[in-house]
């Protein structure tokens, strides 16, 4: 095994890395330990936070490339593959290997359009059987219907049972934390009366239980999703088109900060002709629509591909390239809004006491930045990033569909979309493919919606002491109900 590192793979691991040293730096600082308290309390924050991490490690584990050994004789130097792979690709590799030769609709067991075929030595014009899906059924017509119920029984038991056994571990590790009975612990997680949200949680691990349990076994013998027109999994293509939108989301914002944190603050700061110049940079990008300026970077970008395919030696990596210059440019023309914002919060801080008084001092003007000015900005820049994710998640589809986005042979839901416009208007009507991007996609941007709105109510100094307020009287309630 080789390891491969793609451009996108190192940002990736790179955002995770920061991620965990902003973790470290919150147990440090009191301010955001509150504050991010504060946020998490809110069942609602906790639950899209299970539902985002459960995306991050699908795509974390597509983002581990490697190429695989080819069988060497005795003596011979080991060669790889030419086609990189990925952890999930391996995972993946039973349901990516079970094609079909077209459509089949989801759980099927035959051929989701009529085809001549021959039959006990007679042509007839039939449904043909599945090469995968529902291939151990002797008759699909009589025992389809008992083998997904008894399948499904089957899953939703595997789903209790991981339920149950960490509902049970959770209740007896807070009997003994907290000093308390085991069923003063169970009384009060039933009525919801604990400091954090455990029920919600509960709740929200009992449904991802059963919905990956229910997927997990009924994708032993069917295509859960149904199959796309080549006749590969809907659900293979759906799983890789996660880390696409979780690198759109995540790159982008990587390139959005510096540029918009750098030059916002510097513009507020300085003022004079500094300001001047770069409100004229950000107003002259904000003038280019962006769909036009993405589209003649994206063709010019592969233009340069094609005219130099010796620099990229797989597709693979060439069709990464072009999704880290995707991010680059939707980097570029999305800092205007935030850099317009850090320039008018700089513009009231640096007329503050505490920044004169600096000032008169002698601490020069870096230090200043650094040290007053950019963390009194952390929580605007912090509400923005988080909202803009969801946002850029849905550029890229929008992209996508219009084919200046991703490389066609990315998986991503944009592609999906875009794929699904000749379906919906076949007949009969193909209409798992779009379904199952919409859900997808929803569920990523509903999440990161969600925990957006309870990170701004917490970091939002309007609405933190509004939020803590009502937390504080509900936990001194609960508190009295209990010991009543």
């Amino acid at each position: 095994m080789q390891a491969v590192f793609l451009i996108t793979d190192l940002f990736v691991f790179a955002i995770l890395l920061f991620v965990i040293w902003y973790i470290w730096h919150v147990r440090s600082d009191r301010n955001l330990r509150a504050n991010w308290r504060l946020a998490m309390k809110r069942p609602v924050a906790m639950v899209s936070s299970m539902v985002l991490s459960f995306f991050l490690v699908v795509a974390l584990t597509d983002s581990i490339h490697y190429r695989e050994a080819l069988p060497a004789s005795p003596g011979q130097a080991i060669q790889y593959s030419s086609e990189a792979i990925s952890v999930l690709d391996k995972v993946l590799q039973p349901l990516a290997t079970a094609r079909e030769r077209s459509y089949s609709e989801p759980l099927a067991a035959v051929a989701f359009r009529k085809e001549t075929f021959e039959r006990e030595g007679v042509s007839v014009r039939d449904y043909p059987r599945l090469r995968f899906g529902g291939k151990h059924l002797a008759d699909p017509n009589k025992e389809l219907a008992g083998d997904l119920s008894s399948k499904t029984w089957s899953a939703f038991g595997l789903g209790f049972v991981i339920t149950g056994v960490t509902l049970l571990v959770g209740l007896v590790c807070a009997s003994f934390t907290t000093g308390q009975s085991f069923s003063v612990v169970l009384t009060r997680f039933k009525l919801g009366q604990t400091e954090w949200p455990w029920r919600s949680m509960t709740i929200t691990l009992a449904v991802m239980a059963f919905s990956l349990s229910w997927v997990i076994v009924l994708s032993q013998g069917y295509h859960v999703f149904g199959t796309d027109r080549t006749g590969n999994s809907v659900l293979v293509f759906a799983l890789k088109s996660v880390r696409t939108a979780l690198v759109i989301g995540g790159l982008t914002t990587l390139v959005v900060l510096p540029l918009a944190l750098l030059l916002g603050v510097t513009a507020g700061y300085l003022r004079g002709w500094v300001d001047e110049a770069i409100q004229y940079i950000y107003t002259l990008l904000a003038s280019i629509p962006d769909v036009l300026l993405i589209a003649a970077s994206v063709l010019l970008l592969q233009v340069f591909i094609d005219k130099n395919q010796g620099i990229f030696e797989t597709s693979l990596e060439r069709a990464d390239a072009r999704l880290f210059f995707l991010c680059l440019i939707l980097g570029i023309t999305s800092f205007t809004g935030l850099c317009r914002l850090v320039r008018g919060e700089t513009l009231k801080l640096r007329e503050l006491e505490y920044i004169q008084s600096a000032r008169a001092f002698g601490v020069s003007t870096p230090r200043v930045l650094w040290r007053h000015i950019v963390p009194n900005l952390m929580h605007l820049v912090l509400i923005n990033t988080v909202m803009q994710f969801s946002s850029f998640v849905l550029a890229e589809a929008v992209l996508s569909y219009v084919g200046v986005g991703v490389d066609p042979k990315t998986a991503s839901f944009g592609v999906m979309i875009n794929t699904a416009r000749s379906e919906l208007a076949a007949t009969p009507l193909v209409w798992w493919s779009l379904t199952t991007a919409f859900g997808f996609m929803f569920l990523i941007v509903l999440s990161a919606n969600m925990l957006a709105d309870a990170v701004r109510d917490a970091f939002d100094p309007r609405t933190r002491l509004r939020s803590a307020s009502s937390s504080n009287a509900h936990s001194k309630a609960s508190t009295q109900e209990v010991t009543a």
